[in-house]
């Protein structure tokens, strides 16, 4: 075969056989296919587009381009979770250890976070001592004896995707949906997963601005898995404004913990419920939605679902007296108030505004090799649709550096919308995509 060949029939709109497909990752893993061929293919993707069965062998070349993780000797269908992304996003640190209270083995391993703010693995590590490195033998064995573990991502996951989407990145190709998606499932599907919950994001802070384009992301990748067996379920969800109110690190795993004891934000935790019950389908564990509901609900309100969270804690060298007091974890020296200028509605918060306003402040990143500041962020006490008046408190600033505090309020000033009259209401879950 020859690369050459394989560009030119993508270009004219044929489609790739298997083979070619594994060659062409091959080549470009092992290096003896270079930068300017797969990006010549990847523009051609980007214009041509790839059928479902040229996406799966796609994301199935990636996926055995580098270790991958076997979940057989964990008993029950292992399901994990997915999120494209957002501000205030911390999901994951209320679902794993929610859905695993109810007995689904959570074996996830996440990345640390370019952009809003941290990723689900900086997040954990505002728990004093927890370790986000762990062996292959001592995360499996912590599932086995709890149920649940979060740790980073191998560094020998998915190569071929790691290069390509660099690659994507310098050669205005990361819109490609085939190549969005076989990213995101290839991972998932390395990482050892029997089903998958996709939580897609739409809106100003999200990847897909629209629905129209998160629906076809969605459509891919649920296709995906059915090509591959792997049951997949996307949830579409709103990321318009940020989830909750907190956004930073510690903030962020705060409001987890309160959202795990039933006193969470309402949006953060009819999407926590919205996609732990999907997952307790998935795993079998329950036959519909409204059961699988009911049993989050339970575990909940009775603590178990924080009790899971703080076993996890301690099995990962944390401290979980951290997960029952809250004022153990990092704290900002600084505590400033973002107040509305006028009477009105909040029309509408830009999350994409509120995100690099957090990053200004320090709780993101831009490169890989930047620090983070765990305490810093923002807790958000108006949402969309609320009645506010001049000199009332939008926003509660926790900081650390008083420049960057003084840089993050001129971020924030765009961010918010105050109107007269009370906007229309805005789904919080647009759509559910299944095979």
């Amino acid at each position: 075969m020859r690369m050459v060949d394989i560009i030119a029939k993508k270009r004219d709109g044929g489609e790739l056989t298997t083979e070619e497909i594994q060659f062409l990752v091959d080549g470009y893993t092992d290096g003896t296919i270079p930068d300017y061929q797969m990006s010549a293919w990847a523009m051609a993707v980007l214009f041509r587009g790839m059928t479902a069965r040229e996406t799966a062998d796609l994301t199935l070349a990636m996926a055995g381009s580098g270790e991958q993780l076997d979940l057989s000797s964990l008993e029950g269908i292992k399901v994990d979770k997915h999120s494209t992304g957002g501000v205030g996003d911390k999901t994951t640190l209320v679902v794993a250890p929610l859905v695993a209270a109810a007995g689904i083995p959570v074996a996830k391993m996440s990345g640390r976070g370019l952009g809003y703010s941290g990723g689900t693995i900086d997040k954990l590590e505002s728990f004093r001592g927890f370790q986000v490195e762990r062996t292959r033998e001592q995360f499996l064995q912590q599932v086995r004896d709890i149920g649940v573990s979060v740790i980073g991502q191998s560094g020998n996951l998915t190569p071929a995707d790691k290069k390509l989407y660099a690659l994507r990145d310098v050669t205005a190709t990361v819109e490609a949906v085939p190549l969005i998606a076989s990213s995101i499932m290839s991972k998932k599907i390395a990482a050892g997963a029997d089903a998958i919950l996709l939580d897609v994001k739409v809106g100003k802070g999200a990847f897909m601005k629209n629905l129209e384009e998160a629906e076809t992301l969605a459509k891919a990748m649920v296709a995906i898995g059915s090509q591959v067996g792997r049951k997949t379920v996307a949830v579409i969800s709103d990321m318009n404004q940020p989830l909750g109110f907190a956004v930073g690190n510690a903030l962020e795993v705060k409001e987890a913990v309160e959202t795990l004891a039933g006193r969470g934000p309402k949006d953060l935790t009819e999407l926590v419920l919205s996609i732990g019950s999907r997952m307790l389908v998935l795993g079998g564990l329950v036959s519909n939605v409204e059961e699988g509901r009911g049993k989050l609900e339970e575990l909940m309100a009775s603590g178990k679902a924080v009790d899971k969270l703080a076993e996890m804690v301690e099995a990962q060298g944390g401290d979980k007296a951290d997960v029952y007091d809250l004022s153990r974890l990092p704290q900002a020296n600084i505590i400033h108030e973002f107040v509305a200028k006028q009477d009105g509605y909040v029309e509408a918060i830009d999350a994409e505004a509120v995100g690099h306003a957090s990053v200004v402040l320090g709780a993101g990143r831009l490169t890989k090799e930047m620090p983070i500041d765990l305490a810093v962020g923002f807790v958000l006490h108006k949402k969309r649709g609320d009645q506010v008046r001049a000199g009332e408190t939008l926003v509660t600033i926790h900081a650390n550096d008083e420049k960057l505090l003084q840089s993050a309020l001129e971020e924030l000033e765009d961010a918010y919308t105050i109107s007269t009259e009370i906007p229309a209401a805005q789904p919080l879950i647009y759509k559910i995509v299944e095979a």
